[in-house]
């Protein structure tokens, strides 16, 4: 008996996985419906212990739940399929809601992004499922995860820890699973919405006035009344740009002490001829960085097979001092 227990749980309830190892570890052959049937009074224990979950609750601006739902709403007279961002504070359960079209990676971030400037501050941490726009692997047993390259560049950006559920296991982020509930059933169920503006103004205006006044049904107090706390302990936005407008890029330092970008090219100091650096393009400039220290500044050039050049780059080089030539020599 506990033997056949421990393997039953282990292997989550796959009777005929056990009657293999029946065979092949004690040398007992025995048809599967045997098996199941001496199994059969544990099923029930082991459905509740899959669904059951400890509740948790974290401390003002720790942590951000996100998740995508999907439903169905008339928008200009039609029934069109929407992709609903929703992104739940841990600690006062304010909501803010994104749809859209599609649910690509870019929406993932517009979406995170537009929960930052509505709660005016960043979580230390964003707690996601495993979508593949942003988690590439996640081991169920060792919990190892790779997240997406461009996931990590987003969350150093904005300067949180992004962090997956267990495979299988969503109901770990149950507070936004709720949330994206609640805005099917409450904010969309049954309206019709004359245009797509008029569709993401209902939402917001359903957010401000309904979703963050309303007493939440586990903490007794209204969103926006126990955001005061929270608003507190979220980390400054710093007048950062949005992530889109950022470009994060790694060139390689060619033969005339630039790096080429989008047909123009920008000068580098000439000793790092043949190295990686890396290049981060905002705001309006071109910021080159090798071994974490900046090496180049420049304004972004708008026209196109342009060379742009500071002379203290090239100093010390044999005919540095001549007019600049277009191509290498």
């Amino acid at each position: 008996d506990d033997w056949l227990r421990e393997r039953f749980f282990r292997h989550g309830g796959n009777a005929d996985v056990v009657r293999q190892e029946l065979e092949s570890e004690h040398g007992i052959v025995i048809g599967l419906r045997s098996v199941e049937l001496r199994v059969q009074g544990w099923r029930r224990e082991l459905r509740a212990q899959k669904r059951a979950t400890v509740r948790f609750e974290t401390a003002p601006g720790h942590q951000m739940q996100i998740d995508f739902g999907d439903t169905r709403a008339w928008v200009g007279g039609e029934r069109v399929r929407v992709h609903l961002f929703v992104a739940t504070l841990g600690y006062s359960r304010r909501l803010h809601i994104r749809p859209s079209l599609r649910e690509r990676q870019a929406d993932w971030f517009e979406g995170m992004e537009g929960a930052f400037l509505r709660f005016g501050g960043v979580p230390t941490e964003v707690l996601f499922d495993n979508p593949k726009a942003l988690v590439e692997h996640h081991d169920a047993t060792t919990r190892e995860v790779r997240f997406n390259v461009r996931l990590h560049t987003f969350a150093r950006y904005w300067g949180f820890t992004p962090r997956a559920c267990a495979p299988y296991r969503a109901r770990t982020k149950g507070k936004d699973e709720r949330g994206v509930g609640y805005v099917k059933r409450n904010a969309i169920a049954g309206r019709r919405f004359e245009n797509w503006a008029a569709f993401e103004a209902h939402l917001d205006r359903w957010t401000r006035e309904i979703a963050d006044q309303r007493v939440h049904g586990t903490t007794g107090v209204a969103p926006a009344e126990r955001f005061a706390e929270e608003a507190m302990a979220l980390r400054p936005l710093g007048g950062r740009a949005p992530f889109g407008q950022l470009r994060d890029l790694v060139r390689k330092v060619q033969a005339d002490c630039a790096i080429d970008l989008d047909t123009n090219s920008y000068s580098v100091p000439w000793r790092l001829i043949g190295e990686s650096v890396q290049v981060v393009v905002l705001g309006g400039r071109v910021i080159v960085r090798h071994a974490g220290e900046v090496v180049a500044d420049h304004a972004l050039c708008r026209g196109r097979r342009q060379r742009i050049v500071e002379r203290a780059h090239l100093a010390g080089v044999v005919g540095a001092a001549a007019p600049v030539r277009s191509a290498p020599a």
